[in-house]
């Protein structure tokens, strides 16, 4: 499988503290399946001001201890940017990470605080289009707004949004409306792929195996297979995989 969102870099974000936390990250990722890592820090202004150079360091240091460490995983690294009005300058400047390309897009995760769906974000989304980026929001089924109103959803599918669910949804990872959102997304059709959003063994593991068992006994393998490895290969099939 190809897990298109971590927070395995360590000492960045909310995720591995430190490189050894990121070792045993990998090779968890390793026995669920997991063959291709992408690590996306969170940039969130003000609480993890991260960049292209503070995320390099650190995929830099993981990639050489992986190797030493003789684990099966390929790595490349993205972001998942909370939603700024800066993010027009940085893409201006050409400074954000992308984690591939959809449908001849660059492809952005696009993180909406959990507790709403703040305005602007119609205007962000539609000039980010215009610029040849596909804005992924991940974990929508989280969003309380969307809990509160799925129809919320549609609004962001209309302006050209797509979705990225976390796996640990389908489980029983998170509550029964979290679950429900994303059982519902997926018989809509509104899934693009799952990932892991995986942050440390305890309370967020990558739950990629478990949620490929639970897609193939809701929605078949074949579909299974499409969430968790066609479409992510489609998206990532360009990137620097080391």
């Amino acid at each position: 499988m190809i897990d298109l969102h971590s927070h395995i870099l360590p000492g960045i974000d909310d995720g591995a503290k430190t490189l050894e936390d990121s070792i045993e990250l990998a090779k968890h990722s390793v026995a669920n399946g997991v063959t291709h890592m992408m690590c996306t820090p969170h940039i969130h202004q003000g609480i993890f001001d991260n960049n292209v150079e503070t995320i390099e360091l650190s995929f830099t240091q993981l990639v050489a201890a992986v190797r030493q460490n003789n684990i099966a995983l390929k790595l490349a690294y993205s972001c998942e940017i909370r939603i700024t009005p800066d993010i027009l300058t940085w893409v201006a400047h050409k400074s954000l990470p992308f984690i591939g390309e959809w449908k001849g897009k660059q492809a952005l995760l696009l993180e909406l605080p959990h507790s709403h769906i703040p305005p602007g974000v119609e205007n962000l989304v539609r000039w980010l289009l215009k610029n040849n980026i596909q804005p992924i929001i991940p974990h929508p089924e989280r969003n309380r707004d969307i809990i509160a109103d799925y129809n919320r959803i549609n609004m962001l599918r209309r302006i050209g949004c797509i979705f990225q669910v976390t796996a640990g949804a389908f489980i029983g990872r998170f509550n029964e409306q979290v679950q429900t959102i994303a059982e519902r997304l997926l018989s809509e059709n509104l899934i693009a792929y799952v990932a892991s959003d995986m942050h440390n063994l305890h309370r967020r593991p990558n739950d990629m195996l478990a949620c490929k068992q639970a897609l193939t006994q809701i929605a078949g393998s074949s579909k299974a297979q499409a969430l968790v490895y066609d479409i992510p290969f489609e998206i990532s099939q360009n990137m620097n995989w080391q």
